[in-house]
């Protein structure tokens, strides 16, 4: 019996499937991209018009939370919808490339993984012959112009495995201080050699009357930490 007990004692806990996956709100997920949270809540949970009901561009990968809640490639993919929806290009276009390309590439978030930039010129001319979308005409025709919309800078800060699936992303500009790496802290933006999230940073620079350096020996960080972690808080990404 005492051997069945250690047996019992030592069985690990199953893992959380919430593990890996990153966890964001509607208000965080906007402060991190820049877009409005009505934007995002339309695009991946849907939304009613006219008394019809229009799905998401998407199924997210934690829709059946009770609380609308973004993983880490949800949060990714928006960016991408969010470059075509300023260039013009509809929803329903969106919708049907998003739809060709899980197809073509075999993923369930296309817009941001790798092919997307090489190939993407091709899915959106098969959805511009489907739904004479004029708005596509430039994207189809114009390297130029598809390029200007699926811009490097999108693409810029996130690292990829050797599929081609997003795995982190840093997001300031020319540094990978801060980063959101859905295998750590759920995600949210943290120092990535540390592991010390932003929100703490910035919360400790302004007790410590915007004394970089007294928060740097507080938390065992250098300057440049924290000046990151900082400027990622105030949403100075360039």
């Amino acid at each position: 019996m005492a051997m069945i007990s250690t047996l019992i004692m030592k069985t690990p806990e199953p893992l959380s499937p919430l593990l890996g996956v990153g966890l964001y709100s509607l208000p965080e997920a906007s402060s991190y991209t820049g877009i409005p949270a009505d934007q995002i809540n339309r695009w991946v949970f849907g939304y009613r018009a006219g008394g019809k009901s229009h799905a998401s561009l998407w199924q997210p990968a934690l829709g059946e939370l009770e609380e609308k809640t973004l993983s880490f490639h949800d949060l990714l993919e928006i960016r991408f919808v969010h470059a075509f929806r300023q260039y013009g290009v509809s929803l329903q276009s969106i919708r049907a490339a998003a739809g060709h390309a899980r197809e073509w590439f075999d993923q369930p978030y296309p817009f941001t993984c790798r092919r997307f930039q090489t190939d993407g010129q091709s899915i959106f001319a098969t959805v511009m012959e489907e739904t004479g979308d004029e708005t596509l005409i430039d994207l189809v025709k114009r390297q130029y112009a598809f390029r200007q919309v699926i811009s490097a800078s999108l693409y810029a800060g996130i690292d990829y495995d050797s599929d081609g699936e997003a795995l982190r992303w840093y997001p300031l500009t020319r540094s990978k201080a801060v980063v959101l790496d859905p295998a750590r802290h759920f995600g949210k933006p943290i120092l990535a050699k540390s592991g010390v999230d932003t929100e703490t940073i910035a919360a400790a620079y302004q007790a410590e009357d915007q004394n970089i350096r007294r928060v740097a020996l507080i938390y065992d960080l250098t300057p440049a930490e924290v000046e990151a972690a900082i400027r990622f808080e105030r949403k100075d990404a360039a």
